[in-house]
């Protein structure tokens, strides 16, 4: 599993390191200093956290995903205590693990960055923009962070709704504990129940340890439910009595579970609209929306777009490089509509920064402005590495005189690679449709698409499910 990782980094133009152990670790990480550890928790000798707490003591702005196959309720809060950034159960998908390590690595970017400039309020970093209705939005959130009352933040796809729900927990008085972050729409309603509220052991096949929901790993923080419109109509009840009563109970389990939390959701979709169309309960929309914040689109706020441009020019340089933008760059930029917001200025930017030959990024940087409306870019800054161990996760080899590491080596192409990878988890599961799609953290019409996409045998060539 850590050759498959390593290959599937390096083909994101990651730089990589690996180790065995948590000694071999910490002896590539003490010369390099790098900025994220991806690592288990279950390792021969010292364990995760020992990697954790010895890295960010030499580090402390080090970013840290702890990755294991035995969660458990403990390890989630030590993890969180312990300033890892994310704590994820395995088998976890290529996709989210990057997912997940983009999002931290951009963040700290970020951070660093204004840390760079001298910046004096380091309350809002990463939100970038002096207009009138950006201050008033941002204003509005810290006015929220004062309160503990929850937040529902409605705005176009690519507007920052997530940067600014980290203010408002980075200013409450919940700013020491954990920020836990879940998005609706990237799980299919039966995974997303599990992902909510956990489940205890023997809560259905397969289940053969408990794992702690979201709700419980934000126990005393905060919990951002991101796009909350696509929260499935059958959830919405759960939901609202966690709201109001902050208990829940996990899957297979009768022992209600209390939780001290503020939750914040985020939406691109008009939920009052929901409301009355009958796909979205009334009773949690307006307990969701206790506090209800909006964020301008990027085309209401023109006058922000130069300093946001700097400001991606500097995330995405190479350390030392002088790069500037030039007038007919900027000039184009303030011209157009950016259906994407911010985002897509964001990836618009980074591509400029990539292609540039000299010392200023011209017009010539905007030669395909709109293609790539609202699609997030995949080209990583240089830089960047990840070092850990990560376990297999104990599907049985197609070629059995082969290691893992050698079906699975950089050498071999993503697609093979993948293709292969569902095929070992079908396999595992005996064709199973819905387990496979559990245990690579993807939706089932991801795996009928993989299968029908790669021609993988149908599920009576497994066995029996």
């Amino acid at each position: 599993m850590r050759a498959a990782l390593e290959a599937h980094f390096l083909r994101r133009a990651w730089r990589v390191d690996t180790a065995g152990n948590a000694e071999e670790a910490l002896g590539k990480f003490r010369p390099v200093k790098h900025p994220l550890i991806v690592t288990d928790i279950r390792m021969p000798g010292a364990d995760g956290f020992t990697v954790m707490r010895e890295a960010r003591s030499l580090a402390p702005q080090t970013a840290v995903i702890l990755l294991t196959a035995y969660g458990s309720v403990p390890d989630a809060v030590e993890a969180m205590k312990g300033g890892a950034c994310d704590y994820l159960v395995k088998p976890v998908s290529f996709e989210r693990l990057e997912q997940a390590a983009e999002r931290i690595l951009t963040q700290a970017q970020s951070l660093a960055q204004n840390h760079d400039r001298g910046n004096e309020d380091r309350t809002g970093e990463g939100l970038v923009g002096q207009s009138p209705l950006w201050r008033r939005a941002l204003a509005r959130a810290r006015q929220a962070a004062a309160s503990d009352a929850d937040v529902l933040i409605e705005a176009e796809s690519g507007t920052g709704k997530e940067l600014v729900a980290r203010l408002i927990h980075r200013l409450s008085p919940r700013r020491e504990r954990a920020f836990v972050a879940l998005n609706c729409a990237a799980f299919p309603e039966s995974l997303l129940e599990s992902e909510l509220f956990g489940y205890s052991r023997g809560a259905f096949t397969g289940a053969t340890m408990a794992k702690p929901g979201r709700f419980e790993l934000a126990n005393r923080g905060t919990l951002l439910l991101d796009e909350i419109g696509e929260m499935p109509l059958g959830l919405q009840p759960k939901l609202l009595r966690v709201l109001q009563e902050r208990e829940f109970d996990r899957l297979g389990d009768t022992r209600p579970v209390r939780v001290d939390l503020r939750v914040i959701s985020t939406t691109n979709r008009a939920l009052a609209e929901m409301v009355r169309e009958g796909k979205f309960r009334a009773d949690l929309y307006y307990r969701l929306n206790v506090i209800a914040l909006s964020l301008p689109p990027l085309r209401e706020r023109k006058e922000d777009i130069r300093e946001l441009a700097g400001h991606f020019v500097r995330l995405y340089a190479k350390p030392g490089r002088r790069l500037s933008l030039g007038e007919p760059f900027l000039t184009r930029l303030e011209h157009y509509s950016w259906p994407g917001n911010v985002r897509e200025l964001a990836n618009c930017v980074r591509r400029a920064v990539a292609l540039a030959v000299g010392e200023e990024i011209g017009a010539e940087g905007l030669e395909n402005l709109g293609d790539s409306v609202s699609r997030p870019s995949r080209a990583m800054s240089s830089g960047r590495a990840a070092v850990g161990e990560a376990a297999g996760v104990g599907h049985p080899p197609l070629d059995r005189d082969a290691s893992i590491g050698d079906r699975l080596r950089p050498g071999v192409s993503l697609e093979n690679m993948e293709r292969r990878l569902f095929e070992m988890t079908l396999e595992a599961n005996q064709g199973n449709r819905s387990r496979t799609a559990e245990s690579l953290g993807v939706s089932l019409r991801t795996v009928r698409n993989k299968i029908r996409s790669y021609g993988l045998p149908a599920r009576s060539s497994y066995g029996r499910d």
